[in-house]
C-alpha cells in the first residue's frame, strides 16, 4: 500500500510539474473557427477592431455581402461573397466589408488619425489607395489612381509630419507619398537606386524591411544590406552598414521578419538627444530557395538571428541563432520589451505550395538577456500569408494561411479562415496590474508629462514598475510595418492608498520618436503587462 501512495504521489508531483510548465510557455485558444476569409492582411484600429483581408479574385469566399454590395471583377464576373471582413475583439462578431479592387499583397499604415490607409495590390488594385475609418458603420473607399506607379510587394512607413512614405513594389526602384493632396508636386515618384542594387535573380528584396529612425531618417534593409535614407532630401545619409552575414536572404520571398527594438526614452536627457536604436532580423532561406522550391527541392531556412545597432558610429551586426530554422516567420514586439517569433515553415520559401515542415511552436526572444524560450505549440500550420498582431489584453491574434491558389479545403496545407490567440507566459500568473486612469487626458503633446493611476499586480513586492507605449501595426508577409515601442521615462511611483499607485511618465520628445498617432499604453510590474489603454499623440 505504502509504494502504491508513493507512485501516485510522485505522479501528482508531475503532473503538477508538467501543468506548471506548460503554464509558464503560454497557451493557445480558437477565437473564431471560420471568419469567412483568409486573414493574408491585418491591422488593429483604435477602437478595439480588427480588419482583416485577402484577395478579391480568390473565387467565393466563407462570409456573404449585403445583395446591394456585390462587387463587378475585372472579368466581368459578380462576386457576393466578402475578402474584407472587421473582427469585434469584444463579442467576436464578424461584419463583411466590400473592397473593389485586389488587395493581393499590398501595404498599409494607421494614419495619425486612427484611419486606415492602405495601398497598392495586383490588377486593378496596383495604383489604388484605400481609406478605412474606425466606426462600426464604415466601409471601404477606395481611389484607384492614389498612387503614381503600381506597387505590389511594397511597404508603407508612417513620417513624423503625419504624410506615408511607400517603398518599392516589384519593377519600382523608388518611392511616393500618401495620402496625396491636390497640389501636383504630390503626385512625383523619387528614384531609390538602393532597390535596384540589392535585387538578385529572384528578387529577394521585395517588402522591404522600413524603420524609422530616431533622427528622423528612414532604416532601409533589403535582401542583406541596409542604408539610412534622408526621404526629404532623396539621399542615403549611410552606407557604411556591413552586409547581414550568413549568405541568407531575408526578404520575400526568402521571407525573414524585422522589429526595432524597443527605444529606450528614460535613457536621454534632453530632447536634442536620441536613443539608441537597435535593429532585429531573423529567419529567412537561401537565395535561391524560391527557385529550388519550384522545383520540388525545399532548402532548410535559416536559423540566424542578428542585432545591428543603427546609430553606432561604427555598426557591427551580432548573429545569434534560434532554436528553429523559420522562413515566413512574424516578429511582434510584447509589451514588456520581448519579441515573439511565430509562424512559418522550416523548409522552402514564401510562394504557392513552397513551404514545408510548419513551425507549430512560438519562440519568445528576451533582448536582454538574448535568450530564446521555445513556447507551446499550435495545432494549426500557419504558412503563406499567414499573420499575427498584438491586441490590447497582451495577447496575439493570429490568423491566415492560405498557401494556394483560391480557397482549397483539400490540399496539403489547406486555406485556413480560422483566428486563433496566443497569451504569452506572463498571462498565466494570475493577476496583473490594472490601469485606472490617465491623466489629465489621453490626448498626449510630445515632451509633456502625464500620470498614470492603477492597481499593481496582487501579494507583489511594489517595484521594477515600466511604462511602454506600442504602435499598431499593419501586418502582412512576414512584416508589421510601423511596428514601434517606447519605454517611457518615468519619475518613482507614488503610493496614494492601499492598494492604488500613480506613475508619472513623460510623453516621448519628438515625433522622429513617436510618429503622431495611437498608441497603446502598459504598465509593466515585475514584467507582468495591463492591459493597454488607448492614447493619442499629437
Amino acid at each position: 500500500m505504502e509504494a502504491k501512495y508513493v507512485i501516485v504521489f510522485l505522479a501528482l508531483i508531475f503532473s503538477l510539474f508538467i501543468v506548471g510548465e506548460t503554464a509558464t510557455t503560454g497557451n493557445w485558444k480558437l477565437l473564431k473557427k471560420s471568419i469567412g476569409i483568409s486573414a493574408m492582411h491585418i491591422v488593429l484600429l483604435p477602437n478595439d477592431r480588427v480588419v482583416m483581408f485577402d484577395r478579391t479574385d480568390f473565387g467565393q469566399s466563407n462570409i456573404s455581402l449585403p445583395a446591394d454590395r456585390c462587387v463587378k471583377l475585372a472579368d466581368g464576373r459578380t462576386d457576393c461573397s466578402a475578402h474584407s471582413v472587421e473582427l469585434n475583439l469584444l463579442d467576436r462578431n464578424v461584419r463583411p466589408l466590400t473592397v473593389q479592387t485586389d488587395t493581393w499583397c499590398s501595404s498599409g499604415s494607421l494614419a495619425s488619425d486612427g484611419q486606415l490607409i492602405q495601398s497598392g495590390g495586383s490588377n486593378r488594385g496596383e495604383r489604388a489607395v484605400r481609406t478605412f475609418l474606425p466606426c462600426s458603420t464604415c466601409d471601404w473607399m477606395e481611389d484607384q489612381k492614389g498612387l503614381v506607379v503600381p506597387r505590389w510587394y511594397a511597404s508603407n512607413q508612417i513620417l513624423p509630419n503625419g504624410t506615408i512614405i511607400v517603398v518599392g513594389g516589384r519593377g519600382q526602384f523608388n518611392y511616393e507619398f500618401i495620402p496625396k493632396s491636390s497640389s501636383t508636386a504630390d503626385f512625383r515618384v523619387f528614384a531609390l537606386p538602393f532597390l535596384r542594387e540589392t535585387r538578385d535573380a529572384v528578387e529577394n528584396n521585395l517588402y522591404p524591411f522600413t524603420h524609422l529612425s530616431p533622427d528622423g531618417n528612414l532604416f532601409i534593409f533589403a535582401n542583406t544590406k541596409s542604408i539610412l535614407f534622408d526621404y526629404t532630401n532623396n539621399r542615403v545619409v549611410r552606407n557604411d552598414y556591413p552586409a547581414m552575414p550568413g549568405g541568407v536572404s531575408r526578404n520575400y520571398p526568402s521571407t525573414g521578419s524585422s522589429v526595432l527594438l524597443p527605444l529606450k526614452l528614460g535613457l536621454i536627457n534632453s530632447t536634442a538627444d536620441i536613443p539608441d536604436a537597435e535593429v532585429f532580423i531573423c529567419g529567412g532561406s537561401p537565395p535561391n530557395a524560391y527557385t529550388s522550391a519550384i522545383r520540388g527541392n525545399f532548402l532548410p531556412a535559416a536559423k540566424s538571428c542578428g542585432r545591428l545597432m543603427i546609430t553606432a558610429k561604427q555598426p557591427t551586426w551580432v548573429m545569434e541563432v534560434m532554436p528553429t530554422e523559420r522562413v515566413m516567420g512574424d516578429m511582434l514586439l510584447l509589451p514588456t520589451g520581448d519579441v515573439l517569433i511565430i509562424n512559418g515553415a522550416k523548409k522552402g520559401a514564401a510562394g504557392w505550395y513552397l513551404g514545408r515542415e510548419p513551425v507549430l511552436n512560438p519562440v519568445l526572444y528576451q533582448p536582454e538577456s538574448s535568450t530564446y524560450e521555445t513556447m507551446e505549440a499550435s495545432t494549426t500550420p500557419r504558412m503563406y500569408h499567414s499573420t499575427a498582431i498584438l491586441i490590447p489584453d497582451g495577447r496575439v491574434l493570429v490568423g491566415g494561411s492560405n498557401p494556394n491558389q483560391n480557397y482549397n479545403f483539400t490540399e496539403m496545407f489547406p486555406t485556413e479562415l480560422s483566428v486563433e490567440v496566443f497569451s504569452p507566459p506572463y498571462l498565466s500568473s494570475g493577476s496583473r496590474p490594472q490601469i485606472s486612469w490617465v491623466k489629465p487626458a489621453t490626448e498626449l503633446s510630445y515632451m509633456t508629462p502625464f500620470s498614470i493611476g492603477f492597481i499593481p499586480k496582487k501579494n507583489e513586492t511594489v517595484q521594477n514598475f515600466s511604462v511602454t507605449m506600442v504602435a499598431p501595426s499593419f501586418n502582412t508577409h512576414s512584416f508589421s510595418m510601423n511596428q514601434r515601442m517606447m519605454v517611457l521615462k518615468t519619475n518613482p511611483v507614488r503610493q496614494v492608498s492601499s492598494i492604488y499607485y500613480i506613475i508619472d511618465c513623460f510623453a516621448p520628445p519628438s515625433p522622429n520618436i513617436a510618429p503622431p498617432g495611437y498608441y497603446l499604453v502598459f504598465v509593466v510590474h515585475n514584467g507582468i503587462p495591463s492591459r493597454g489603454r488607448w492614447v493619442h499623440i499629437s
